[in-house]
């Protein structure tokens, strides 16, 4: 493929003129998008319950929050790190099914700008930087990390077997809610379980969204999905699975004695879930996209609030 082929490539859920289009070499390129680098929502989703857990542990530590402002910047370096290895792994998978579908077919391994030895060879390099990342916890920590590549691997092959890989894809992403917790105390405890238990429904409830894009070529080449499954049932799905998060979390603050401000945090984002219930339209991908890239702004309320909450209990 030539330079100019290589400009010319469009990745649909991709924001046009970012940072690795209008920055990077034209060779680095389809790594960054293999990593999903232009794609950010992904690292945004799976830090957020990291951040949400660590800043409750150091509340209900009595510390200031979050306990260490470096575990939240090693939490933003594993993310990033993991996120992209996790995509990577998934197209080296995925790579026949990428082909087939209309907005993944110009990925970089379908599209044939990368090579498959190469995507491994990046993977590699991605993992040993998240691995870097793990070592700096403690040893209990570092088992219950290593924990999270079960569901990781197997996430992939879901969609071939059930209508709900969204549920695996929950169990991986969400993992961070117990990460968080286990770096502060050492173990885990009712509130790290009660979060990641949140995050799984929220992350089933987003992906099914974002499914929503993909269902009419996932039914030509007969994939499950949730949105497939759920079709026009979509919204009371999403009702029942963010309610039961956000009541999850809030169960979870009690016992972790959070106060006024982290609630407040709570009241945001179940009321930015809400305006997600009210917008959804099955039949409009671009919006289904937004509301699903939302869910960043939904996470950080959350995250707010918790900090906020801690650092007034400093005072």
């Amino acid at each position: 493929m030539s330079t100019h082929d290589s400009d010319e490539i469009v990745i649909p859920d991709a924001k046009r003129g970012n940072w690795v289009d209008r920055w990077l070499p034209v060779a680095l390129r389809p790594y960054a998008q293999l990593a999903r680098w232009d794609r950010p929502i992904g690292w945004w989703l799976l830090l957020l319950p990291c951040w949400w857990s660590l800043a409750l542990a150091s509340g209900a530590a009595g510390q200031s929050t979050p306990s260490s402002w470096y575990y939240a910047l090693l939490f933003f370096v594993g993310a990033v790190a993991m996120r992209g290895a996790g995509c990577t792994y998934n197209d080296i998978v995925d790579r026949d099914i990428d082909a087939a579908v209309a907005r993944t077919r110009t990925r970089p391994i379908p599209s044939g700008r990368v090579s498959r030895s190469a995507a491994a060879a990046f993977l590699v390099l991605q993992a040993l930087i998240g691995l870097a990342v793990l070592l700096q916890f403690d040893r209990f920590s570092i088992v219950l990390g290593f924990c999270s590549l079960v569901p990781v691997a197997i996430y992939p092959f879901m969609k071939r077997i059930t209508h709900f890989p969204q549920i695996v894809l929950g169990l991986s992403f969400s993992w961070g809610a117990l990460m968080g917790w286990s770096v502060v105390f050492g173990r885990l405890d009712p509130p790290a379980f009660l979060v990641y238990a949140a995050a799984i429904l929220w992350t089933f409830a987003y992906d099914t969204i974002y499914a929503h894009q993909d269902r009419e070529d996932d039914a030509l080449i007969d994939l499950g999905s949730t949105a497939r499954y759920f079709e026009r049932s979509t919204p009371k799905l999403l009702t029942v699975c963010y309610g039961a998060a956000v009541l999850l979390i809030g169960l979870a603050f009690y016992l972790a004695d959070a106060k006024i401000v982290a609630f407040v945090g709570l009241a945001g984002f179940a009321r930015q879930l809400a305006w997600q219930v009210e917008k959804f339209d099955a039949d409009d991908g671009a919006l289904c996209l937004r509301l699903f890239r939302s869910n960043r702004d939904a996470g950080l309320i959350l995250t707010a609030g918790l900090i906020i909450d801690g650092l007034l209990k400093g005072l």
